[in-house]
């Protein structure tokens, strides 16, 4: 069965190459644009689209791949394979496939359908996630299931951590169904809309530390939006990013106050209990340990952070 691989940032490439690996005919791969990365705003292609390259893999770069049909039709495949691509298909695109387009979402469908699914999870404050392969259709993430992988979320686990681990199902779950679609072997099941959940898009202003709310909801705040756009609140004038959270108990203290500073973690006043923050950057710096946050002497108790 030849398939089209559409995908574009480091969570896509484990499932690619897992289909390379299984043996699978790879006939192309589709990616976003090259675009400038850094200060320097340096030309850098989707790392999808470096693992192709280095493989043989023939990469197309569609500005809208709704416009670009003819040439995917070309291709002459017999299915697509979807994960983190980033553009809407239209049924156009849908309809070039005669074995369909089938997507690896990042959730338990149809629970967080949408552009965030990972950061959510943790977010929502969940203990379970997985992923789901879907065949595509146009709603959002709204399509049969085919079949579904499920894991743990771990305490303190952050968001990148867990699209590691994800990236990994998501390589386990198209190879399984890679092998279904061709076998003709497809069971599918309808999602039930009246369990559909949704989640936004990730901005910076969605990360700010509100320490006024319940531990809990600071802590999965902080892990949820760990490595990026990172948490953050505000000490003396300046940004404090934080990267690592635990809910944990203490005694007295205003919202924000800083209880202890030990090299076990940076105990904070919220509303509702505390957190107790491992990993912190302050600006300008570098992403530092509570240990050295201790060493450094850059937090005091008694300290306000809003």
């Amino acid at each position: 069965m030849k398939i089209v691989y559409a995908g574009t940032p480091q969570y896509a490439v484990a499932p690619l190459a897992a289909l390379v690996e299984m043996g699978a005919e790879v006939a192309a791969v589709v990616t976003q644009e090259d675009k400038p990365v850094g200060r320097k705003g340096i030309l850098t292609p989707p790392p999808v689209k470096q693992y192709a390259v280095e493989r043989g893999i023939p990469v197309y770069q569609f500005h809208k791949i709704r416009d670009c049909v003819d040439k995917l039709s070309a291709i002459g495949a017999d299915a697509m394979f979807t994960c983190a691509y980033g553009q809407l298909l239209t049924q156009e695109v849908l309809e070039v496939f005669p074995k369909g387009v089938w997507n690896a979402h990042a959730s338990l469908l149809p629970e967080l359908r949408g552009a965030s699914p990972v950061q959510s999870a943790i977010l929502e404050g969940k203990t379970q996630t997985g992923v789901t392969v879907m065949k595509t259709e146009l709603a959002l993430d709204s399509g049969d299931i085919l079949l579904v992988k499920r894991c743990a979320i771990a305490e303190g686990e952050t968001a990148g951590e867990l699209s590691e681990r994800l990236s990994a199902l998501s390589a386990e779950a198209l190879c399984d169904a890679y092998k279904l679609i061709e076998a003709g072997d497809e069971n599918l099941l309808l999602q039930d809309e009246g369990r559909a959940t949704y989640c936004k898009k990730i901005k910076k202003e969605h990360a700010r530390i509100n320490f006024a709310a319940a531990a809990a909801d600071v802590r999965n705040l902080i892990n949820g939006m760990s490595p990026s756009p990172a948490a953050f609140c505000s000490f003396k004038g300046q940004p404090l990013n934080f990267y690592r959270a635990f809910a944990c108990e203490g005694e007295g203290g205003a919202c924000g106050q800083v209880l202890s500073v030990t090299k076990q973690g940076i105990v904070i006043r919220c509303g509702d209990g505390c957190v107790r923050v491992t990993e912190a950057q302050f600006a300008g710096g570098k992403r530092l340990s509570a240990a050295d946050i201790v060493n450094g002497r850059k937090l005091s108790v008694g300290d306000i952070l809003e």
